[in-house]
């Protein structure tokens, strides 16, 4: 039996090792992914962004635990970063979740982002995809801490919940470009700290102030303390909510086709990549053209259109 049809019976183990094979890159992993695509569609993604230290961990703990009081499946893709300088990354995530670990319902799996930027891994789409096929009814991504423009989960999530603290810094932080563009809901966690009534007051002044969007849903700024789970059924409510506008109001079959476009090109995109390089590598092709730019006999634009030349003949006009 493949992994695929194992993953489609619920089997915990091969999830977990197709996973693996996925974020490892590993050939066979496509071939299992094909297997499984018909079977999926059916879970909703809710997505947690926002700055480190403002305790999405946490706060995605506590909403599992939510979800799973109303019956849900839940599966949890925690993105975790990658160093850019040893390559290694510390999947501590989850630790904050290890009350789920003997809860048959839940499934948590850590990702580098492997030098991804955007806040998520190059493998994120594809786990979540397995999670799906595996039978979870809700999926949560929580990104790496993200800063004004890595706001990538919002093409991935039908849902995105974006993560705020008091005492960030200046109020004009939260004004800036991709961070009032891209929450569904607005969370401002730690609100027994100072200044919580503030920040929640004022994104929702900004919002109200911010032209209005073309679903006609508009975002509420919530306040809860995740560490005592203060506010965390109102929040689960409010995702819920969101849920149901977002399958009635039609805006569901505008997202799932530019997910499905996006995540095409995406392919596409490292296919290419990867046959180029190979097709470079046979005969230090790449080497060649690098030593060449360095003398200025070439330049890398011409390089390109040689090398795709080589590749698809009969298209030399690309």
């Amino acid at each position: 039996m493949s992994l695929a049809e194992q993953v489609l019976k619920g089997n915990i183990r091969a999830a977990a090792r197709l996973m693996r094979d996925i974020d490892d890159a590993r050939p066979q992993a496509i071939e299992e992914l094909k297997r499984l695509y018909p079977h999926t569609g059916n879970a909703f993604i809710v997505g947690i962004t926002g700055p480190p230290g403002a305790g999405k961990s946490t706060l995605v703990d506590q909403l599992t635990a939510s979800f799973r009081g109303r019956g849900k499946k839940v599966g949890v893709v925690a993105i975790d970063p990658t160093s850019p300088f040893t390559g290694g990354a510390i999947l501590g995530d989850r630790i904050r979740m290890n009350r789920h670990s003997c809860d048959e319902g839940v499934f948590i799996r850590s990702l580098a982002t492997r030098g991804a930027l955007g806040g998520l891994s190059r493998s994120t789409s594809d786990v979540a995809l397995v999670m799906d096929a595996l039978g979870m009814d809700i999926v949560i991504i929580e990104t790496v801490g993200v800063g004004q423009d890595e706001v990538d989960i919002v093409k991935e999530a039908h849902t995105t919940c974006v993560v705020m603290v008091p005492g960030l810094g200046d109020d004009i932080q939260a004004i800036k470009a991709g961070i009032l563009e891209i929450g569904d809901i607005f969370v401002v966690n730690k609100a027994d700290r100072e200044g919580a009534d503030r920040t929640a007051r004022e994104l929702s002044t900004m919002l109200d102030m911010r032209t209005a969007v073309e679903d006609g849903w508009n975002p509420r700024v919530m306040k809860t303390e995740a560490q005592r789970g203060t506010g965390i059924e109102e929040l689960t409510e409010e995702i819920l909510s969101h849920r149901a506008f977002f399958q009635s109001s039609g805006a569901v079959t505008d997202f799932l086709r530019n997910r499905s476009k996006r995540h095409f090109i995406g392919i596409l995109r490292d296919t290419l990549l990867r046959k180029a390089l190979l097709f470079m590598a046979e005969s230090n092709y790449l080497d060649m053209i690098v030593a060449e730019m360095n003398d200025h006999r070439v330049d890398p634009y011409s390089a390109v259109e040689e090398v795709i030349s080589k590749i698809m003949p009969d298209r030399k006009n690309v």
